[in-house]
């Protein structure tokens, strides 16, 4: 069976995160490299920050996306450096984010302390601006707990980093 670099491309689309299953790790961005060499298919993950405990499902997922498309010789590798950045997840990873629920990143520009600016973040409800901060931190490490002043509803923010 000849395997192409583009069909592992497309296989990878199948491949959830599987704590915002509304994305693929293609939305994500955090698919940095896809090599195809006779039978052997190497895929290089960047997690999205240092420890995210899902990187271990997301690579077992990958191992069984191809085992289903008859693949058997997979390597998934991690690669840290450069670090994961929002700036990798596509348009169309954002606009799922909302439809499901979690206002996406939006970075603005950077402070003086080098930290991320993002302007008013918008309820993925009623795309209100009049929201404000409940928590910095929500269920992961990489959204904030936010709430609407304007529908009242709680919701969560894929923070920008």
């Amino acid at each position: 069976m000849i395997i192409t670099e583009q069909q592992v491309w497309d296989w990878l689309t199948d491949v959830k995160d599987p704590e915002v299953p509304a994305l693929s790790i293609l939305d994500l961005g955090i698919v940095r490299r896809v090599v195809v060499e006779e039978d052997k298919v190497a895929i290089t993950i960047t997690p999205t920050y240092s420890g995210c405990p899902a990187m271990d499902v997301i690579s077992i997922s990958i191992r069984m996306a191809l085992a289903g498309h008859g693949v058997k010789n997979v390597a998934v590798d991690m690669q840290l450096s450069p670090a994961w950045t929002t700036d990798w997840m596509t348009e169309d990873g954002k606009r799922k984010l909302k439809e499901y629920g979690i206002a996406p990143p939006n970075r603005k520009a950077f402070s003086s302390l080098g930290l991320f600016e993002e302007e008013g973040i918008t309820c993925p409800r009623c795309d209100s601006e009049d929201t404000e901060l409940v928590s910095r931190y929500g269920p992961t490490s990489c959204k904030a707990l936010y709430k609407c002043n304007s529908c009242k509803e709680p919701f969560e923010h894929f923070k920008c980093h």
